[in-house]
């Protein structure tokens, strides 16, 4: 059973600031755990119920495990009502495959349920790198980990400048914006390279920055059929134009 002083001390993890110094973030629930476990994520500290403990023999050797009364876990947890199991990760995933030959670049995001469900999206559709600009939101935001369902232990994920990583990545530059060509261009519809590409979605509600947008090659929009609505969703948009980009 876990101390009174052991739970005091984990729980600072509650808070961002601790976390990013350490170098770790929290995963919590069953589905998460399980989804890290199964990626070998370098896992270092687990907390959990007894049942959970009898049914999960086989934990990470080099974590260390505390068995944790549930009403416990809301001191650790971020969670309304906290699920079995909540552990810290270290932030330094296992390396991930190639997937599919485009990139991800996201300028300035900043919801962290947008991040979350374009990882999670990106995820489907086999897309490996998703490449953040500094001033985007976390990737290891507690709201960010919880939204990629388990996503986030199959898709690399970091962050540079925007602008020198797209003059140099030596692929085509396809950029989401208003005054682009469509999509669906009976002329010259939207499909993915066959040496790969870049795809850039800008912030929320400002779009992609002015200097990013001297790096793109290929501006383009999804036309906007109703005509009424001022503009979508960005992990909507992201959703869209990888699907065309993939599938053509």
């Amino acid at each position: 059973m876990i101390s009174k002083n052991k739970l005091k001390e984990l729980s600072v993890y509650k808070q961002q600031k601790h976390c990013k110094e350490a170098g770790v973030f929290v995963v919590e629930g069953v589905k998460m755990c399980h989804e890290a476990m199964a990626a070998k994520a370098p896992v270092r500290v687990v907390c959990a119920t007894k049942l959970w403990l009898e049914q999960h023999p086989n934990l990470p050797t080099n974590a260390e495990v505390y068995e944790v009364e549930q009403d416990n876990l809301s001191r650790l947890s971020h969670m309304t009502t906290p699920n079995e199991v909540w552990m810290l990760v270290e932030r330094d995933l296992p390396a991930i495959p190639e997937g599919q030959s485009l990139v991800l670049a996201l300028d300035r995001l900043q919801d962290p349920g947008n991040l979350g469900t374009i990882i999670r999206t990106a995820d489907w559709f086999g897309v490996r790198r998703i490449v953040c600009s500094p001033d985007s939101v976390s990737c290891f935001n507690p709201k960010v980990v919880q939204s990629t369902m388990g996503s986030l232990f199959r898709t690399s994920v970091s962050y540079t400048d925007l602008h020198d990583y797209l003059n140099s990545c030596g692929k085509p530059v396809f950029g989401a914006l208003l005054d682009g060509q469509s999509i669906w261009s009976p002329h010259t519809p939207l499909q993915l390279p066959a040496e790969g590409a870049v795809l850039v979605v800008g912030n929320e509600s400002r779009g992609i920055s002015p200097e990013v947008q001297e790096c793109i090659t290929h501006r383009v929009s999804i036309p906007n059929v109703g005509g009424t609505a001022e503009s979508l969703n960005a992990s909507v948009a992201c959703a869209i134009l990888m699907a065309q980009l993939i599938h053509g």
